[in-house]
């Protein structure tokens, strides 16, 4: 597997820029982690910096340019499909949303797994967060640094592996365009599911997206 995590500018994948990417390449018993910091050329928010904790100081005096680190991120990532390697990608319509919007043609041409998808697939009504942290916790896997890329990134493939392996081996049954397939309409009818709520909340739903790998 190769498992990917961005922070970024923005939690709107259509304004954001990368900060940080992060690759963890699981192939055997072999594990490379790479992680490079971005000049994201814009200011970063003080929001977003309290997330990952990286200012637009520190970004600018040592970030390198922003498009190098886009075109490597992505290049890894078709080279990954093409040798094979499943995508992990926690929230994969956020991270992937921001690759497309920033290349303006990512597209997606191997399989994808996204653990937060499948937690909500295979344990609908659980109760409590479901964020990478609370996760992390209810599958038992490591989170050394929360919002530090390349730590949750190497979370998200422990809990993958864990989903996998350990709780749910069937999935492991499933083929490629099969586990595609089901995910995209777990997220579809998790995702209506929330629109309507809101909506009967008089929230306005209007941009809401129902697609996955990447938001439509």
């Amino acid at each position: 597997m190769l498992s990917f995590d961005l922070e970024t500018t923005s939690a709107n994948p259509q304004e954001a820029r990368i900060v940080t990417s992060a690759l963890v390449r699981i192939d055997g018993s072999e594990v490379t982690a790479t992680e490079a910091l971005a000049d994201p050329g814009v200011e970063i928010p003080e929001a977003a910096a309290a997330v990952h904790g990286i200012t637009t100081e520190k970004a600018r005096a040592e970030g390198r340019d922003h498009d190098e680190v886009l075109r490597e991120t992505v290049d890894a990532i078709k080279q990954a499909w093409e040798d094979g390697l499943t995508l992990i990608v926690f929230n994969a319509p956020y991270d992937l949303t921001v690759l497309r919007n920033l290349t303006g043609d990512f597209t997606v041409t191997g399989p994808v797994f996204d653990p937060l998808v499948i937690d909500r697939a295979r344990d609908r009504y659980r109760k409590g967060s479901r964020n990478l942290t609370a996760l992390s916790e209810f599958y038992g896997v490591r989170l050394d640094n929360a919002h530090e890329a390349t730590s949750d990134a190497m979370a998200a493939a422990r809990i993958a592996w864990k989903q996998v392996r350990k709780i749910w081996p069937e999935l492991a049954d499933m083929d490629a365009d099969s586990l595609m397939e089901y995910q995209a309409v777990e997220y579809y009818n998790c995702q209506e599911n929330l629109r309507r709520h809101f909506q009967s909340k008089g929230r306005d739903t209007s941009d809401f997206s129902l697609a996955w790998p990447m938001k439509g």
